[in-house]
């Protein structure tokens, strides 16, 4: 009873404020995500309501794509080639802001949700990021790149696709779940959430997420940062000490 009446406010709302369109009200289960040494991953829940105009549902429900993505850095990819029976690094291409993690999921396979242009213009799917090449190469260089990278990325967990992972629930509540990897990258994340109907992006929100991070692990990030060569002379000191250290315990067995 008390989860209807909660629909039923929820969906009063547009009616209250006078809107014309539908609304996203969207949220994730944790806003910073804090890495530590024993980090394995974590799992985002990102979930929220659908306001129609005058909490009236459609018989034809919308559909919802949920993007996490961040942060952006420049990347260059070398391809490798064997010469000889020795693999050498050949050619190389830069990418000016390609997303270090990017997972999009979908309340159905996106090519049903939108045509390519609008898959492109709001970069849903991993083969429509814009990856902005540096490089003024021919084109089929630049899709040779672009797909060695995807492909890196994909099989590091990094670009990751879920069709059919939304879950809306009496077309107005809806939820999905997306992994963390453990070899993510620190930085500033966004959450982004798209209503789409009859192939169009009507509604759109987004709520931003801040992965670092803690303990030891951020101490030592922000020392090698701040005090670089400092840092780099403890570093090797460090090693030449343990390397001294096994060496003389070899030596006593």
């Amino acid at each position: 009873m008390r989860g209807r009446r909660i629909l039923a406010a929820l969906a009063a709302l547009p009616l209250l404020s006078g809107a014309t369109k539908p609304v996203l009200v969207p949220d994730v289960s944790q806003r910073r995500i804090e890495i530590i040494y024993s980090f394995t991953g974590a799992e985002l829940l990102l979930f929220g309501a659908i306001l129609y105009p005058g909490g009236r549902v459609p018989r034809r429900p919308a559909d919802i794509a949920v993007v996490v993505k961040g942060p952006s850095e420049s990347i260059l990819v070398r391809e490798k080639r064997k010469v000889a029976g020795i693999w050498l690094n050949a050619e190389s291409s830069r990418f000016r802001s390609a997303p270090a993690f990017y997972a999009v999921a979908t309340s159905r396979p996106i090519g049903d949700l939108v045509d390519e242009r609008t898959a492109a213009i709001y970069e849903l799917g991993i083969q429509n990021l814009q990856l902005s090449p540096a490089d003024a190469g021919s084109p089929d260089k630049a899709r040779r790149f672009e797909r060695g990278l995807i492909d890196l990325r994909q099989r590091s967990g990094l670009f990751v696709e879920q069709p059919g992972a939304v879950e809306i629930t009496d077309g107005v509540l809806y939820r999905a779940r997306i992994r963390i990897p453990a070899r993510v990258p620190v930085g500033a994340y966004t959450a982004e959430t798209f209503l789409i109907s009859d192939g169009k992006v009507i509604a759109g929100a987004v709520r931003d997420i801040d992965i670092a991070k803690s303990g030891f692990e951020r101490y030592v990030a922000a020392t090698a940062e701040s005090h670089g060569l400092a840092y780099g002379i403890v570093a090797v000191l460090l090693s030449l000490g343990l390397g001294w250290g096994a060496g003389m315990a070899f030596r006593r067995f």
